[in-house]
């Protein structure tokens, strides 16, 4: 869904002409709930906000901001400034039961903006809600966990945006809930949505590409197919021990009839996750990792450049090196950090000579944060990466810098 430059910019003057009538001491800062144990699905919601006085409304977001000096093969394009995206979130307790949440993305800058996410949740019991709107679908844990203050590298995953569409999100409906028991956590999310269609298969990628569906607006108003993506995710917490979330994400993504006249068979994408995050508290070290594997009905006409079948994740791993006052921040941390990410867009072997086919990446990207509060961070990565081509021929090599800033609202 898309909203015209104009828009935003009335928005934003209507916002500053309200707040401009708001007495400073009324507005109060919701925070980030660190207090309790949380789920990556609680993610969307966790988010800092302000509010003012008893306005039904806390309003936030988010700013990424990066340079970048990165070549391949001896090849840069120099030094490169870049705003990456910002998002703002809009929340609202309708009443007791019944609240709503907007997160509207401004990403880049020469893009326009796009509405992704806004959903009402009614509450039933802990174990029974109902969300309704446009749904981020929980594939893997980024997807709804991805703001970019809550990670230590300027880029988000290769395998949740070159292979995973990142920040995927459908108009749709379903159901969700959470269940506690000491130090055990259960939840579940289960959504009908729309979904895919051929530009996964049809784009200038000239592969299978899942993201290529994310520039269709239309996927908010009407299904290529007609049948109903759904999207399906249980993760089970120990607090002594960390998080594993097992996820699905499937369904027909051709358009296979025209009024009543059958144009294809019935083809089908299927995508299986796993992600795990742990905390090593003797040393405070953090662990996250997501996988994901992909399956895609292809045409028999289709060459073999068009994958089937595709694979890839990452993990990061992030020590924190040292907490101290400093300069008038009482609880700044330096972390070291490290992403190890592969991915596969093209799993198998070639018919006619059996040899593997090639198209697949792998990085290694080693960083130094510094966290000045809870809201903000300041990154430095360096990225090793090495990509083959579908023939497998020697890997082009990249590397280079990024520095960045990330911060709250």
């Amino acid at each position: 869904m898309k909203i015209k430059y104009f828009t935003f910019f009335s928005f934003t003057i209507i916002s500053l002409s309200t707040n401009a009538q708001i007495d400073p001491s009324l507005l109060r800062r919701i925070p980030i709930d660190t207090t309790k144990t949380l789920l990556n699905m609680d993610a969307i919601y966790n988010r800092p906000a302000l509010q003012a006085g008893k306005l039904p409304i806390s309003l936030g977001g988010y700013v990424e901001t990066n340079w970048q000096h990165v070549g391949t093969d001896g090849v840069s394009e120099g030094h490169q400034f870049q705003f990456r995206r910002l998002s703002i979130f809009i929340a609202s307790s309708i009443s007791k039961q019944i609240k709503f949440l907007s997160e509207i993305e401004f990403e880049p800058a020469e893009k326009e903006i796009s509405v992704e996410y806004a959903a009402i949740d009614v509450t039933f019991h802990p174990l029974l809600n109902l969300r309704s709107g446009i749904i981020v679908n929980p594939i893997g844990a980024f997807n709804q966990n991805h703001d970019g203050p809550k990670w230590e590298f300027t880029d988000r995953p290769i395998a949740a945006t070159q292979m995973l569409p990142v920040t995927w999100s459908n108009a749709g409906f379903g159901l969700y809930g959470k269940y506690y028991k000491k130090d055990w956590m259960f939840g579940y999310e289960f959504y009908l949505t729309g979904g895919f269609n051929n530009s996964i298969i049809e784009n200038n990628q000239n592969k299978t590409f899942l993201p290529a569906a994310k520039e269709d607006a239309k996927r908010f108003e009407k299904s290529a197919s007609g049948k109903p993506l759904v999207t399906g995710k249980i993760a089970v917490k120990n607090s002594n021990v960390g998080e594993i979330g097992l996820s699905y994400m499937g369904g027909i993504y051709n358009k296979f009839q025209e009024d009543g006249l059958v144009l294809d068979k019935k083809r089908r994408c299927d995508v299986f996750g796993i992600d795990f995050n742990t905390s090593i508290k003797k040393t405070k070290t953090n662990i996250i990792s997501e996988w994901a594997w992909i399956f895609v009905d292809i045409p028999a006409t289709y060459t073999q450049q068009f994958g089937n079948k595709q694979r890839g994740g990452f993990i990061d791993i992030v020590q924190p090196f040292f907490k101290h006052k400093i300069s008038g921040w009482d609880n700044a941390v330096v972390n070291f950090a490290c992403r190890l990410e592969y991915v596969d867009w093209n799993v198998g072997k070639f018919i006619q000579t059996k040899g593997n086919i090639g198209d697949d990446l792998w990085s290694v990207v080693p960083a130094v944060s510094f966290r000045p509060n809870s809201l903000t961070i300041f990154r430095l990565n360096y990225r090793i990466q090495k990509q083959r081509d579908l023939l497998g021929n020697p890997p082009a090599n990249t590397a280079g810098f990024s520095i960045g800033i990330s911060t709250y609202f």
